[in-house]
């Protein structure tokens, strides 16, 4: 049967689904190009020299294992809908959320262990190096609070039941912007190792 608009219910769904990714995926691009231009930005600031060689504080390496398998349980989360398993999606998200607020709040941890060694952001005691540091991890930050976001929204929906093996949109789209950022943290800290 055809709509007014001369598509089926079904079809409409597919635009639909097919939309919401695009529109997650030019997210994803606009985000690339801005981490792109800060890596190019550090790369030319140190070949002016006045670098500060510092040690990365430890914590920043459990992070990011901490990240890594919040990505796993986002798998799992979409994994237990598509077996319509209530439970499991709920369990899942809410350890993802959970996972996601530690690897924040260890990014905290860092920066004052950061402070504690004399690496500043700004100020007459600072140092590109420093600075660039902080502005790469707390931008990552900034958009992992992003993704908590929606994730505490699709955790709502799990919460009334909205998400089955016919419709994980929700949990779909969330998971592909929180693998990206799983991806994107392991890219800035070999980055940050490298440069350092």
């Amino acid at each position: 049967m055809e709509t007014v608009s001369g598509y089926t219910p079904d079809e409409l769904k597919e635009i639909k689904i097919r939309t919401k990714k695009m529109l997650v995926w030019v997210g994803i691009a606009s985000i690339v190009m801005l981490f792109a231009a800060l890596t190019s930005a550090i790369i030319l600031r140190k070949a002016e020299g006045n670098w500060l060689e510092f040690p990365i504080p430890p914590i920043f390496y459990f992070s990011t294992a901490v990240i890594i398998i919040s990505s796993i349980t986002m798998i799992m989360a979409l994994n237990a809908a598509k077996k319509d398993n209530q439970q499991g999606i709920k369990m899942w998200l809410w350890g993802t959320l959970l996972l996601g607020l530690l690897f924040s709040y260890m990014q905290y941890l860092g920066w004052g262990e950061l402070i504690e060694n004399g690496v500043y952001f700004a100020g007459n005691q600072s140092n590109p190096a420093g600075s660039f540091f902080y502005v790469l991890t707390g931008l990552h930050v900034l958009h992992l609070l992003g993704g908590i976001i929606n994730l505490v929204i699709v955790i709502f929906k799990a919460q009334k039941g909205k998400y089955n093996s016919s419709e994980y949109l929700g949990i779909q789209l969330v998971g592909i912007y929180w693998h990206f950022l799983d991806i994107l943290w392991v890219y800035l800290l070999l980055f940050l190792i490298f440069i350092h």
